[in-house]
């Protein structure tokens, strides 16, 4: 008798011992933290990857996400440094975390787009997305984003005085990612003295012949200013406008000479 409870505190020890080891083999096993891979961002309308986007747009962002545990959050991150903020434009950032069933899963792919407002300040975003496991193991990956105007300016040339009776011409580059619509020329004066033979004199004329559509165009026009004009400097408006209704402006003014 003594011999088999022996044996039988031997073999309770034993399974204890085993059942201690099996749990500690178990504590042991740490899956792999996610892996990341075919981070894209950029153009949310074309799906583009050419991390650009633009202001009054969206950012289209796409990631492959390899997880041995159960996803638990995806967390994404947008901030710039130091930009300059022009007038109309605000501050942006972006931070938001998605832990909804549509990515609490194995292997998950992440998919979002991302409004950028209108008054959002040109200029270099980074973005860091980060994914959690069930096990707390992260990973996050980083890039840079450029946002931009939908319209832009360039190479400008427009008189800065004319004599009244001649004309004057106005010249520059459009490069509008969603066409041009039509550009509205709006010029007039405040206060001129209205002399003998002379007859207050203003200008506004929508442009679209040749323009209308266009995703990168040349604007090249010459205005006549009556000879009735009163001499006197002129403010000139130019406003380019896209078929989204985003709009660009140059701000100028014209000397009308005798």
């Amino acid at each position: 008798m003594k011999l088999n409870i022996k044996h039988l505190a031997f073999f309770v020890l034993s399974g204890i011992t085993l059942s201690s080891c099996s749990d500690d083999d178990n504590e042991l096993v740490v899956e792999e933290a996610p892996v990341i891979s075919n981070f894209e961002f950029g153009e949310g309308s074309s799906h583009g990857d050419e991390q650009v986007a633009y202001k009054g747009s969206d950012i289209h962002l796409e990631a492959e996400i390899v997880a041995e545990a159960t996803v638990s959050s995806i967390a994404l991150d947008i901030h710039a440094h130091d930009l300059e903020v022009g007038e109309g434009e605000e501050e942006w950032d972006f931070e938001q975390i998605w832990d909804d069933a549509e990515y609490q899963a194995i292997n998950p792919t992440f998919h979002e787009h991302i409004d950028v407002p209108a008054t959002a300040p040109a200029g270099e975003y980074h973005i860091t997305l980060t994914v959690t496991d069930a096990n707390g193991n992260s990973t996050e990956v980083e890039g840079h984003i450029h946002i931009e105007d939908p319209i832009s300016i360039s190479d400008i040339s427009i008189d800065e005085s004319v004599a009244r009776g001649n004309d004057f011409h106005a010249e520059f580059m459009i490069e509008a990612i969603h066409g041009v619509h039509h550009v509205v020329v709006d010029i007039h004066a405040h206060g001129l003295t209205v002399g003998a033979g002379e007859v207050e004199w203003d200008f506004e004329q929508e442009f679209e012949e040749g323009l209308h559509g266009e995703t990168s165009v040349e604007f090249h026009e010459h205005i006549d200013v009556p000879a009735t004009a009163p001499v006197g400097e002129y403010h000139m408006l130019i406003t380019i406008e896209d078929e989204e209704g985003n709009t660009q402006e140059i701000d100028t003014h014209i000397d009308v000479t005798a």
